[in-house]
Formats: C-alpha cells, structure tokens, sequence
C-alpha cells in the first residue's frame, strides 16, 4: 500500500454492536492515520457524518438485533432500538463505499475485508 492512501479519511458508520470500535483500532493498527466512528446511529441529523468527518472512504458495517443482543446483552436496546438505529443510518448507508453484514462474520474477517477493500481502492 502506497503511503499517502494511509492517510485517507475513512469514516465507519453502523448500529451498535456491529463492530465499529473494533475495525477501527485495527485500522489504525495497519497505519491509517485518519479514522473515525461519527455516531450517526445517535444523530437525528441524517447526514451529520458527512458534516461531522468528510470522509473520502465510508464504511457501513451492518448487525441485526439478535447478534447486536448476543454481542452486548448488557446494551440491549431492543429490536426497536435497533430498528431505529437503522432509520437513522440510512442515509449514511446509501452513501457507503463499502457495506459489511457482519452478523455472519467475526471481527477477524471483518477486518479482513476492509483492508481488502483498501488495498484494491489504492492499487
């Protein structure tokens, strides 16, 4: 990977639990200096990660109320709480680079598929 793309701006979007925090100390693990998880899931302003963070990369990882439960059951927020989440995402996921169901994958392969998709985007 050429130098200049690690210092892309790249913001990570989804509903709790989806792994946000977890992809993004493993981004800035592999050198990417310019990371962020704008909240949009807790904004009612549909494009507040736009004006929040400017991203050149968005990334929209996704999870349903049951792996969001098994994840974090002391965060239950319901399957409305989540449902609302969505709502509030959808805007961001209209707009995502890349988007990730990450109900059926681990953080491991999460992970995996970003830097893949990175790698690609600055070949």
């Amino acid at each position: 990977m050429k130098n200049g793309n690690r210092a892309l701006k790249i913001a990570i979007v989804g509903p709790c639990a989806a792994g946000k925090s977890t992809l993004r100390q493993v981004l800035e693990a592999a050198g990417y200096e310019q990371v962020s998880n704008p909240a949009q899931e807790h904004s009612y302003v549909a494009d507040m990660w736009q004006k929040v963070t400017r991203p050149e990369v968005l990334i929209y990882l996704d999870v349903d109320y049951p792996a969001a439960r098994q994840r974090r059951p002391q965060e239950d927020r319901g399957e409305q709480g989540v449902a609302e989440q969505k709502k509030r995402l959808a805007h961001a996921r209209r707009h995502a680079d890349l988007y990730i169901d990450t109900n059926p994958i681990d953080a491991a392969e999460t992970a995996a598929r970003v830097l893949a998709f990175l790698d690609k985007r600055s070949a």
